[in-house]
């Protein structure tokens, strides 16, 4: 391998951990966004499920998972509280 190899070699590898530093933190919090989600709609699921007993439904769409991703547990009962609230005045 010759001298200029070796610098377009040395100067990609930086190039793509650069790249990848780059790209890694959007990516982490968006995976955690999403994960986060799953979990929500899981817990509201089993919301769904106990409540069915007693007439208490919350629907799982974009907007509640949205609201359970970024807030986590706090944003499902976010969710509970509103949708009681909501049941006492209409």
């Amino acid at each position: 391998m010759d001298f200029n190899s070796g610098i377009t070699f040395l100067s990609c590898i930086i190039f793509l951990l650069l790249f990848g530093k780059i790209f890694y933190l959007p990516l982490k919090h968006v995976l955690k966004i999403v994960f986060n989600s799953l979990l929500g709609a899981i817990l509201l699921f089993f919301i769904n499920v106990i409540g069915q007993n007693f007439g208490f439904h919350i629907g799982i769409n974009i907007l509640t998972a949205l609201c359970v991703g970024l807030l986590g547990i706090p944003g499902a009962g976010l969710l509970v509280v509103l949708q009681v609230i909501l049941r006492l005045l209409i």
